[in-house]
């Protein structure tokens, strides 16, 4: 910044960017200037394929006339409403549809602006109602290794990634992990859920004698581990959760947050495995990423503990200033829409296993030690280059961007493809082959 308080134009200094590698970004910057279908276009000019929808958010492809058309009408109309005490008439509406989507007596909704919210809030809802029901005593949480919800305290502790928890000191008490669901020597090139594995839930009657059933509140778990590498769930293992959990009285919350709104070519990850959690969080592909929003839908016996007391008084001491925004429920009911109308889970579905197969042609693509598609989304693990663990990764995803123009999502030595809904099979198969050609530069580099 110069002294006189004014920023040079299109400096990168000052922006600390998010699970970023600041210094290589702004030695090479990635830049993107414009949006629209299944492309980000460039400053230069050039049209990049999005294989990661985003950040698995942009389900209905980029700057979908209908969803942008609400959000500046909603913007002309009522920018803003508190949410506290007050209402407005789309938060109501966006409750009852999603309420209406989901399964069983998923009948409650309770909006926030994130999944890290989202996550926050299902954690303190169990503590909640537990407390409502003279179980107050049941404050333990159980999480997963490599599950990822979020970047709150209570998502990170819940969580089970290294490297979101190792330099951040004392977390939220109480909190126990059930192991992975992967094992590679087991499982390696599944399509869907793997066979092996559904035992490893099994675990959960271990950490339950060891701290008693009695003071335990929730098992949290995304129905696909995403963020980790995308790792479906072992066929069974989902159920035996629910099986285990009902037997003690244990809530079961699903972090959707990636899963939900068409991903796994259902609106929800519980319909395609048929378990009914007790939560559910969303946030990213309920307004198509076009405005910020997440939220958590509840069983109605959840809800119903609450609703005792004084009736002036709020039943929970809980909230956001961007709970249910007039802009994102408006973004929300037009994806929504979109989503209907354009028969998009139904598409997801039906080209599931053709994404499958073009992501399983890569197997033989050099250093390539996995893949695993499931729904419209898959990792692939790959072999550490000579610069150590990640620097594969990094280079795949800047080689990208550079001489491929694709976008891809890597975490470490893994990538991450979760093209649009909206993708047919002329974009898949330019996927696939842009990912092989950079797979087998990368190899020989």
């Amino acid at each position: 910044m110069s002294t006189d308080g004014n920023v040079t134009p299109n400096a990168l200094a000052a922006y600390w960017m998010p699970f970023t590698a600041n210094r290589a970004f702004k030695a090479a910057p990635r830049m993107f200037r414009a949006a629209q279908g299944m492309h980000y276009l460039t400053p230069d000019g050039r049209k990049v394929i999005d294989a990661t929808s985003g950040l698995y958010c942009v389900n209905a492809g980029h700057a979908n006339p209908r969803i942008v058309a609400a959000i500046k009408d909603a913007a002309g109309k009522l920018d803003y409403a508190p949410a506290f005490q007050f209402g407005h008439p789309e938060a109501f509406e966006l409750a009852s549809r999603l309420a209406m989507m989901s399964p069983a007596d998923l009948d409650h909704v309770f909006f926030a602006s994130s999944g890290s919210e989202a996550i926050d809030t299902a954690l303190k809802i169990a503590l909640s109602y537990h407390r409502r029901r003279g179980e107050g005593h049941r404050t333990r949480f159980i999480g997963r290794e490599r599950g990822y919800h979020g970047v709150g305290f209570g998502g990170i502790s819940v969580g089970g990634m290294p490297a979101n928890r190792k330099v951040y000191g004392a977390m939220l008490g109480g909190v126990d992990h059930l192991p992975a669901t992967y094992v590679r020597d087991k499982q390696a090139f599944s399509k869907g859920e793997p066979e092996w594995g559904a035992h490893l839930a099994d675990e959960l009657e271990r950490i339950l004698a060891l701290h008693d059933p009695s003071n335990v509140a929730a098992v949290i778990v995304e129905p696909v581990a995403g963020s980790t590498g995308c790792l479906p769930p072992p066929k069974g293992y989902l159920q035996r959760l629910r099986a285990i959990t009902e037997k003690y009285g244990i809530l079961l919350i699903f972090d959707e947050v990636i899963t939900a709104f068409g991903r796994l070519g259902a609106a929800f990850a519980s319909d395609r495995y048929a378990v009914v959690p007790d939560m559910i969080a969303f946030a990213k592909g309920v307004t198509n990423g076009a405005v910020p929003m997440s939220g958590v839908i509840a069983r109605a016996p959840i809800y119903e503990a609450h609703m005792d007391g004084a009736e002036h008084m709020p039943e929970l001491f809980h909230g956001y200033t961007y709970s249910g925004h007039p802009l994102a429920m408006a973004a929300a009911l037009a994806t929504l829409d979109v989503y209907r109308d354009e028969g998009l889970f139904e598409r997801a579905a039906g080209h599931e296993q053709l994404f499958a197969d073009l992501m399983m042609s890569l197997r033989d693509a050099p250093g390539v030690l996995d893949i695993r598609p499931i729904g419209m989304i898959c990792g692939i693990d790959l072999e550490p280059s000579g610069g150590g663990a990640g620097a594969r990764g990094y280079e795949i995803m800047a080689r990208g961007y550079h001489d491929e123009d694709i976008y891809i999502r890597v975490g470490g030595d893994t990538l991450v493809v979760a093209p649009p809904l909206i993708a047919g099979p002329s974009d898949l198969e330019a996927i696939r082959d842009r990912l092989a050609r950079i797979i087998a530069a990368s190899a020989r580099a």
